[in-house]
């Protein structure tokens, strides 16, 4: 079985190919919003649309009439049309879907950041990564790069540089430690709570980082707009909330390897972060119309919080880890009741977010969470034993 891997690398450029890096990427996005802009005129002035192909095919007259175009591959500028191309496939799905559109929109110099060679057009020699048309960049190899490159893309995050190789990889079989499974509770006190009775603490990385992070957005506030010391302190708050991100990815990547090498099903409760984390809804007095105290400051400080520990994030890596497993399923289930209802006797004890322990008068008495993870374990052998009593 053949799966896809991406393989994140530093690159060090130097300065004049760090210049060309960057003078590609305003091109690209130049190269973006002009697309765009005749797709749209297209279906203003003739009700239809242009395609792909139709766009690519007048790439050698843009070489003509704009020279500097013939200083990028030829693969990239390609890429960029189609980018563009899957911008509106997109759009169209979520139209038909009912869903919230989104028209496709221009893209500033500063958000378009990343380009791509699709086929060719890059070389690994002598830790160097050879791109065409800028030159040898030094590329740190701290990891060895498996399976077949099908594409390079290179990407900037703030002040750094980064060559992203997607990979088509053979299916590397692990065997769990054990044939057991585990249910998980995920929480924000605590990142994960196993039905084991194991804790997974949460590291808090967002929050560790909120006064350097609000210090950082008052010095920028007091920058004039344009000037070289505003980019500056544009820089430094990304450059915080890159380091963030780093730190939270690298203890879900390492808490991930341990459950998919330690069970052999990882049962999770299928959760939406994007809906717990929405904010209060608003209260009106229905005869003054006023607005009255919806606990918006509280839910917002829980939001942070739920969007600090990254569930989707733990289960998405913990997914990979068990496909690339082969041995290894990852499933989940309705999370509805599973912080009320008893693990001991299935009696349905009403609890408040605030109240932490679980109390039953059969006599079970447990941590909220340690509770919530035995029933979600429940969940999932009682769904088994149906469908193999079905089958």
């Amino acid at each position: 079985m053949m799966l896809k891997k991406t393989y994140k690398l530093r690159l060090y450029p130097t300065k004049k190919q760090t210049e060309k890096l960057e003078w590609t990427l305003a091109r690209c996005c130049e190269l973006y919003n002009a697309a765009l802009q005749e797709r749209r005129e297209m279906y203003k002035y003739t009700g239809k649309g242009t395609t792909y192909n139709q766009q690519a095919m007048q790439l050698p007259e843009i070489k003509e009439l704009r020279e500097e175009y013939k200083d990028i591959h030829s693969q990239v500028l390609q890429d960029v049309l189609k980018r563009v191309e899957k911008t509106f496939k997109d759009f169209f799905k979520r139209v038909k879907a009912g869903r919230k559109p989104g028209y496709p929109r221009f893209q500033g110099r500063n958000h378009y950041d990343s380009f791509c060679y699709p086929q060719a057009g890059f070389s690994i020699k002598n830790g160097r990564l050879e791109l065409s048309k800028i030159g040898p960049s030094k590329i740190k190899l701290h990891c060895k790069v498996l399976g077949t490159i099908k594409t390079c893309t290179i990407k900037r995050e703030g002040g750094c540089w980064y060559a992203c190789f997607s990979c088509e990889v053979g299916q590397v079989l692990r065997t769990p430690y054990t044939d057991e499974a585990v249910g998980i509770d995920l929480g924000v006190s605590k990142l994960a709570t196993l039905s084991t009775g194991d804790v997974i603490e949460n590291p808090k990385h967002y929050r560790r980082a909120e006064k350097r992070l609000a210090k950082a957005g008052q010095a920028l506030s007091r920058k004039k707009r344009g000037s070289q010391r505003r980019k500056k302190a544009v820089q430094r708050i990304a450059k915080l909330h890159r380091k963030v991100r780093n730190q939270r990815n690298d203890s879900l990547h390492q808490w991930s390897r341990r459950l998919v090498n330690t069970y052999e099903t990882i049962v999770f409760e299928e959760i939406a972060p994007a809906n717990l984390s929405k904010r209060a809804k608003p209260k009106q007095d229905e005869q003054t119309g006023q607005y009255l105290s919806n606990g918006a400051s509280a839910k917002s400080g829980l939001n942070k919080s739920i969007l600090d520990a990254g569930w989707s994030t733990f289960i998405a890596f913990c997914e990979y880890k068990a496909a690339n497993a082969g041995t290894v399923e990852v499933v989940k289930v309705d999370p509805k009741y599973t912080s009320q209802v008893c693990s001991g006797c299935g009696v349905v004890v009403k609890k408040t977010l605030s109240e932490r322990w679980h109390s039953c008068e059969c006599g079970t008495e447990l941590d909220r969470d340690h509770n919530a993870a035995l029933n979600i374990k429940a969940l999932w052998l009682r769904r088994s034993l149906q469908e193999a009593c079905a089958s």
